[in-house]
């Protein structure tokens, strides 16, 4: 690997120029000159003003465009439509929250008494994650047809 990918540094001690076995680095003179910079596209088409490229998009448009009545939503967005529906799913998601909540807490129960040796009461505490985890898909499977 004779080229080096960077040219080296004049300031960093090294070998001296011309000593054998050494790779010297590209001479300045022989660094290949960068392409000159012109910005926009090689294609003349694309370099013309906005309102050239797209004319159906006026200052305008949008704001101040006049088939513009009225903004936002259509009527009765954000209000609910099925107020019960949403007030059981409401109740159940704080249930189902409820139980991971205890479920984690109990979690945290159980290894503690693990690591400390009583594996008496981590099966106890096993047996309720294995409960609530049931109370959890108990929940799920009461309406199926709101899934």
């Amino acid at each position: 690997m004779t080229d080096a990918p960077f040219p080296r540094d004049p300031e960093v001690p090294g070998p001296a120029p011309g000593t054998p076995g050494q790779d010297p680095g590209p001479a300045p003179d022989r660094q290949p000159a960068r392409p000159a910079y012109t910005p926009g596209s090689a294609q003349p088409r694309l370099n013309r003003p906005v309102h050239e490229r797209y004319p159906q998009i006026r200052p305008t448009s949008g704001y101040g465009d006049p088939r513009v009545r009225h903004t936002g939503p259509g009527p009765g967005a954000g209000t609910e439509q099925e107020p019960e529906r949403s007030s059981k799913l409401n109740a159940r998601l704080v249930l189902a929250l409820s139980v991971v909540v205890g479920q984690l807490w109990g979690l945290t129960i159980v290894v503690d008494e693990w690591m400390a040796g009583d594996t008496g009461t981590a099966w106890w505490g096993a047996g309720f994650l294995v409960l609530s985890f049931l109370v959890v898909l108990g929940l799920w499977a009461l309406d199926p047809k709101d899934r």
